[in-house]
């Protein structure tokens, strides 16, 4: 077990040589999946930025230093994460990066109906990772939130997609939820099947991105722009517990975050989670609707060996 660390004792320079790995950072093109890509990068990682707006990936792909590629990926669109999963060759991915993600939309679909936090921020992801699962050699990491700890206690499978009594705040809560149930039952999996493949969750703790910048309310935006002024750390710090569960020997299923105050800021460090993220009952549960919502299920393969 790694041991806890101290608030600015562990940062970017210290990620290990990755030269000859191969990862995929989704949402590449800003914040804190641009920060980790770029660290991952000059590292001497090969970085595939899979982003919905090529774009915008291609123009934050130019300002990295190091080995990068540029590919699309709409996670609100089943299809989209067909074709990119499709397109992948037959070589080795070391590690997936499920980072990109909505914040306290306004009530939208996705392309295949669902409420667009649940189906961006978990099925999408939930549909990619095991669409990839065969090549990867290393870990999956997946970016909750604090937030998770709103969701009532519960994931809302009477109502997975807010047809009714659609609350902003709330349904991104269940998302983020489902980002650490995801992460649970995923690594139960890994291990029933013998493979070495890690499963890990990270959350920035406040970090200033452009995710608030979509909330619903405008009282909620003004709200998050002054904390984002005078109160969040930036998204280099915000990126940490991410490259930190990316890179570090860390078992299965860990949860990292800042180290300070709330979890809101501060070093990387392994954090607890609420107990309902900890259900391995409703984990299973969810995967199970998961798959029968997305049209993908558990690979027959087994996940590809660990280098």
């Amino acid at each position: 077990m790694a041991e806890k660390t101290k608030s600015n004792a562990w940062n970017a320079s210290r990620l290990p040589d990755l030269t000859g790995r191969t990862a995929v950072v989704t949402g590449a093109n800003s914040g804190i999946g641009l920060t980790a890509a770029e660290s991952l990068a000059r590292a001497g990682a090969h970085v595939v930025f899979a982003v919905r707006d090529l774009e915008r990936g291609r123009g934050a792909a130019a300002t990295v230093n190091g080995s990068t590629e540029v590919r699309r990926l709409d996670l609100a669109d089943l299809s989209s994460v067909r074709e990119f999963a499709d397109a992948w060759e037959a070589r080795p991915l070391d590690l997936l990066i499920n980072n990109a993600g909505v914040m306290m939309l306004p009530k939208q679909r996705t392309a295949d109906g669902f409420e667009m936090q649940f189906g961006t921020n978990h099925l999408g992801h939930f549909a990619l990772t095991n669409l990839l699962l065969p090549h990867i050699t290393d870990r999956v990491v997946t970016v909750s939130s604090g937030a998770h700890r709103w969701a009532d206690g519960r994931i809302r499978f009477e109502d997975l997609n807010w047809t009714s009594d659609y609350d902003p705040r709330r349904a991104y809560a269940q998302s983020k939820l489902a980002n650490l149930l995801f992460t649970l039952e995923l690594q139960r999996r890994l291990t029933e099947s013998g493979s070495p493949v890690r499963a890990l969750a990270a959350h920035p703790g406040y970090a200033a991105t452009n995710l608030q910048s979509h909330a619903a309310s405008p009282v909620m935006r003004a709200f998050m722009k002054v904390g984002n002024r005078f109160f969040a750390q930036d998204d280099r710090a915000g990126a940490l517990p991410t490259l930190y569960a990316a890179t570090q020997d860390l078992p299965g299923a860990s949860y990292v975050g800042p180290d300070g105050l709330g979890e809101m800021r501060g070093g990387p460090t392994l954090v607890g989670r609420s107990a309902a993220a900890s259900d391995a009952a409703v984990a299973r549960r969810l995967w199970t609707v998961s798959a029968e919502l997305t049209g993908v299920s558990w690979p027959v393969e087994q996940p590809a060996a660990g280098r």
